[in-house]
């Protein structure tokens, strides 16, 4: 934890500071132009999307492809899906965050002749209703649901109230339609993850998409949650391999033997059966 996250805790704390956005051009060296909104919060990650990251998702992704996008903030890991499955297919961007996600909301209606983007404005949880995320610091840049985690641990001061949904049940009720096309989820959830990925248990088994997931931090993670995140995907049949990003989507296969070997790290799950490219 740092100082200041400390003297946070202990209610010495400014009020929650408010940020624009600015829209920036980029040019990508084979997708070309990209107008991206940035969120003008210091904390916040800027600059182009990458091309290595679109072109590792073109690896497994196609034209008119879903892909679904659980913790997308300003749209930075939304926005190369959205290039990978082009104006064809469809991702759905969840950030419940309200100081964030109308930065999502604004790039989302940048580039409607290159990709296709459905921003919704709430959390997946298990239930529908409203719920408390904690963020570290007054700009609420990064933070989410603790579930199990003191306070003292994930030093995440500043609190707000956001809307949560089942996202299946939401699927099914809202979008039947696009569920026979989900090929890709992406969960960073802050440690959530493994809930997330359990409401989402009926289209996995029946779509089998590839899943991108956090291996949360492991001093911040109740004791077994990684094995049990790990157990989880597993089960279904996945095959779990560590994320060099971005250059290497599919690097190594990751096993209970160096499941804690990082502290931190990203994994892509592929189905079974399935193949990334070369």
């Amino acid at each position: 934890m740092k100082v200041k996250e400390f003297f946070y805790l202990l209610g010495l704390k400014p009020g929650p500071r408010i940020y624009g956005s600015a829209v920036e051009t980029y040019e990508l060296p084979r997708d070309g132009r990209v107008l991206v909104a940035e969120w003008l919060n210091p904390s916040a990650r800027r600059g182009p999307p990458s091309q290595e990251w679109v072109d590792q998702l073109r690896r497994f992704l196609d034209p008119g492809d879903v892909a679904i996008d659980i913790g997308a903030q300003t749209g930075d890991t939304t926005v190369p899906m959205a290039l990978a499955v082009g104006p064809s297919g469809l991702v759905l961007a969840l950030e419940p965050n309200p100081y964030v996600f109308p930065v999502l909301e604004r790039t989302a209606a940048l580039n409607p002749a290159t990709m296709h983007i459905l921003p919704l404005p709430f959390a997946a949880m298990r239930g529908d209703g409203e719920v408390e995320f904690q963020y570290g610091e007054p700009g609420f840049s990064n933070g989410g649901f603790h579930e199990g985690v003191s306070r003292w641990l994930h030093g995440s001061a500043f609190t707000v109230r956001v809307q949560g949904r089942n996202l299946q049940d939401f699927l099914r009720r809202e979008h039947p339609e696009v569920i026979p096309r989900i090929r890709f989820i992406k969960v960073d959830a802050e440690g959530f993850d493994l809930a997330v990925l359990e409401t989402l248990d009926g289209i996995i088994r029946a779509r089998q998409p590839y899943l991108e997931v956090e291996m949360f931090a492991l001093r911040k993670s109740p004791p077994g949650y990684r094995r049990a995140l790990f157990d989880f995907l597993v089960a279904l049949g996945y095959a779990v391999h560590r994320i060099d990003a971005p250059h290497n989507i599919l690097g190594e296969a990751i096993t209970p033997d160096n499941l804690a070997r990082w502290e931190t790290y990203d994994v892509l799950c592929v189905p079974p059966g399935a193949r990334v490219r070369a």
